[in-house]
């Protein structure tokens, strides 16, 4: 079943004795819907929900190479030394062990290599007692048959009482209300395109364009993908929002066919159904490393376009014809954990979110001497020389673009999931976003998984959109 962590450790059931994940499907969709998913008024103690984990290696391939934690949810309190038992699954297992390679340190700063001999019977390798709230990250390899095996495991200290380091500017409601007053004098100048090769008996599909903020020479375009159920309605809406890359994208059908408006956009200001070469070379060139483009100067940062863009392709949702007028959500992974907290911070016509591991959490950790999230600004390399030098200016800008920021003026109910194993988005920034929202809050975690949504966790966040949208599981059948 299900653990929870809130200060003390009630552990799920030890590995050799959990349930399939098809016997604890129910249990976890009962635990995450079951409550009413309405407004929620700022609660205090919606910082301290409990964490909900799933079984340990649930979903994950076979290693023969395995890092186990003493706690079977990789999560300890404050000064609670831990031990990681290492194992290498190997016959006929050679008399004089096994040379391991790992590293051992915080979340994303693991430190120099060190090595162990490992036995037939296996090692432990001890973490010692932690007096801050974080992560420590064990990264473990291993040389056979010129191939090499590699395991990590991440341990949760108290990361419920993870702090952020981001600052919260005096002017960022204003500075965002500056924003869409721009946006506003922009006709959106609504365009749909049929898309009968998407469309069905149930659904129909047309691409979208539409006017966004732009630069000197005009506005630029947004452009998405929009799923309309048959029939008269009304119906709920979902705006789906992608996650870091370029990338073409056709729509969320599915959810579409279970009775939902749905809109999946781009970000990009190019169309969403170019041939793949498009995206490739634009991936590996005129886009490369776009969340940095103009970082130091808040009003014209790439971020900027791409947030006003997607809360107009909101707007357009609540305007459709057809929305039912009583349930908007928004969902995304990583770039769109990130979309859809800020989307549901600034647009009180949201009534849910759904995010795995939001991206652009905390960036400011490392300057700030700790971790930071994705896209890993200011972090230091190997010499100990900072990226994006100089900082300064950046810095400034990211606070108003911050998922922390946004987080702390959620009024909006939201599911969110991620893995402790996760380093592109890690913990220690997801955590540091998370602990700041004071809206009702559901997490399952995941903790040996990385910067990826399971099977298990991608049937819960559709359970979670289909309950927030009033489509019950056997309507949706």
């Amino acid at each position: 079943m299900l653990g929870h962590y809130s200060g003390r450790s009630v552990l799920p059931p030890p590995i050799h004795q959990r349930a399939s994940v098809n016997k604890i499907l129910p249990l976890l969709l009962i635990l995450i819907v079951s409550a009413p998913f309405s407004h929620a008024k700022e609660n205090a103690s919606a910082a301290a929900a409990p964490l909900r984990f799933l079984p340990v290696g649930a979903a994950l391939p076979e290693n023969p190479l395995t890092l186990v934690p003493d706690r079977n949810d990789w999560t300890y309190p404050l000064n609670t030394p831990a031990t990681m038992r290492v194992r290498l699954a190997r016959s006929p297992y050679p008399a004089e062990g096994f040379k391991l390679r790992y590293r051992l340190g915080p979340d994303m700063r693991e430190g120099p290599e060190r090595e162990m001999i490992v036995p037939e019977q296996g090692a432990d390798i001890a973490v010692p007692a932690q007096a801050h709230a974080g992560f420590v990250r064990c990264i473990a390899r291993v040389e056979i048959d010129g191939k090499s095996l590699i395991s990590s495991a991440t341990l949760g200290f108290a990361p419920q009482q993870i702090a952020a380091s981001q600052r919260d500017p005096a002017d960022f409601d204003a500075f965002w209300d500056q924003q869409r007053a721009a946006l506003d004098k922009i006709a959106p100048a609504w365009e749909l395109t049929p898309a009968p090769e998407l469309s069905s008996a149930a659904i129909e599909v047309s691409y979208l364009r539409f006017q966004n903020v732009g630069n000197y020479a005009g506005p630029s375009h947004f452009y998405g993908v929009l799923a309309v159920p048959r029939g008269a309605g009304p119906f709920p809406a979902l705006l789906s929002v992608p996650g870091a890359g370029v990338r073409p994208y056709n729509g969320a059908l599915t959810l579409a066919a279970k009775g939902m408006i749905t809109l999946q956009v781009g970000i990009h200001g190019i169309p969403v159904n170019l041939p793949p070469a498009v995206y490739e070379d634009l991936g590996r060139g005129g886009l490369a490393d776009y969340s940095r483009f103009r970082i130091d100067d808040r009003n014209h940062y790439y971020f900027r376009r791409v947030y006003l863009g997607v809360l107009r392709a909101a707007d357009f949702l609540a305007r459709h014809q057809k929305w039912d007028r009583r349930h908007l959500i928004v969902t995304g992974g990583s770039q769109g954990g990130q979309l859809s907290i800020m989307t549901a911070a600034l647009d009180k016509r949201v009534t849910a979110l759904a995010a795995s591991y939001p991206a652009y959490s905390d960036v400011s950790g490392y300057a700030a001497g700790g971790t930071g999230g994705w896209p890993h600004l200011f972090k230091p390399g190997a010499n100990g020389t900072r990226s994006d030098e100089p900082i300064e200016a950046k810095l400034i800008t990211t606070a108003y673009y911050d998922t922390a920021n946004f987080a702390r003026r959620l009024r909006t109910p939201g599911f969110y999931t991620w893995g402790y194993n996760d380093t592109v988005t890690p913990p220690t920034s997801t955590f540091a976003a998370y602990n700041l929202i004071t809206a009702r809050k559901e997490l399952v975690l995941a903790t040996d998984q990385g910067h990826e949504t399971s099977g298990v966790q991608d049937m819960l966040i559709e359970a979670f959109i289909l309950h927030a949208a009033g489509i019950s599981s056997t309507k949706s059948n």
